[in-house]
């Protein structure tokens, strides 16, 4: 059986461009005993895979070159030479960049049985959305009554913190940057602040106009003026629960914001940054409490889709445009 992957032929300096890519085929070998070949339905595309593309290690090793990419997929198994999965079942694993993956049983999850559509598991009930969820309640330890802050606030991150925010009952101000973005926001009764054109002052200045009480939690995705503008608005003893920090993924020179590191000392703020994979012994709790409430429509999420394998790589590259609302997904 043939399969086709993208590889990257460099580790980019700045934004990457769409030569970095190549794709490939190949004639996959027989299956080998506990060995699961899957072909894909859906990928994910995701803004942390940037740092895998820089050749250096951090808190994942980085892809290496002329090699398959990985990133999540959901896909269907089409052949199993292990007896936990059959021909059929439908499962989530890291053989993404691909349109057939072949992979040790081991790294595979069945999908849970909850009644969304499967790509769901790629975003409000997969990475992004478990993330949003550890960041409020596990980092930043969230409460009843809280007013709350969010960067990139219509991404797929973004998107689920506000929500699961806005249940609490305080103040929930987004950032974010096209009108639409900012029209969903208020249609789900987030208070929408735009960062286009600004710079942090004028930032802070709106922050403080939407929000005159100040933050006790800020959920950061973006870093940089973002980073600054919220410094100023922070409560006493208020919590930063550090996600992304995508404002300077390409960057060629480092950042010089913020300017106010100060105000961590002067508001008694707390500001931890976290892993999601640190935390995933705690997603069944987190599907337990948000599937429910994805299936039944109380949450609502959004997907940008792109479709075919070959658009792989437009489909990452967009993330640091701006151009998805909610998940970044490609569908085969």
């Amino acid at each position: 059986m043939q399969a086709r992957y993208f590889t990257i032929n460099d580790y980019p300096q700045g934004t990457p461009q769409p030569e970095l890519f190549e794709l490939h085929s190949t004639e996959l070998p027989g299956l080998k005993d506990g060995e699961v070949r899957i072909r894909n339905t859906w990928l994910s595309v995701d803004p942390y895979m940037r740092g895998r593309m820089s050749g250096v290690t951090t808190y994942v090793e980085p892809f290496e070159l002329n090699t398959p990419l990985e990133g999540a997929a959901v896909g269907e198994v089409i052949e199993s030479r292990d007896q936990r999965f059959k021909q059929g079942d439908k499962v989530r694993h890291m053989g993404g960049w691909r349109d057939i993956a072949q992979l040790d049983a081991d790294t595979l999850e069945p999908l849970p049985s909850i009644e969304v559509p499967e790509q769901a598991y790629l975003g409000v009930l997969g990475m992004p959305g478990m993330t949003a969820w550890t960041g409020l309640n596990k980092i930043a330890e969230m409460r009843e009554g809280d007013n709350v802050l969010v960067s990139a606030a219509s991404g797929a991150v973004g998107s689920l913190a506000v929500q699961l925010a806005k249940a609490k009952g305080g103040t929930v101000v987004g950032i974010a940057g096209a009108p639409d973005k900012l029209e969903w926001l208020e249609s789900h009764g987030i208070k929408a602040v735009s960062y286009r054109g600004k710079n942090a002052q004028q930032l802070s200045d709106d922050l403080k106009q939407a929000c005159p009480d100040g933050f006790d939690v800020y959920y950061e995705n973006v870093g940089g003026d973002c980073l600054e503008a919220a410094l100023d608005n922070l409560r006493v003893g208020a919590r930063i629960a550090v996600c992304g920090l995508i404002a300077d993924y390409n960057a060629t020179k480092p950042s010089t914001a913020p300017g106010n590191l100060a105000m961590i000392l002067i508001r008694r703020v707390r500001m931890q940054g976290f892993i999601i994979f640190d935390h995933w012994s705690h997603y069944p709790q987190f599907l337990e409490e948000v599937g429910p409430k994805v299936a039944n429509g109380e949450i609502d999420y959004e997907e940008t889709i792109e479709d075919g394998l070959e658009s792989t790589p437009d489909a990452f590259l967009k993330l640091f445009e701006g151009a998805n609302k909610g998940k970044m997904l490609v569908r085969l």
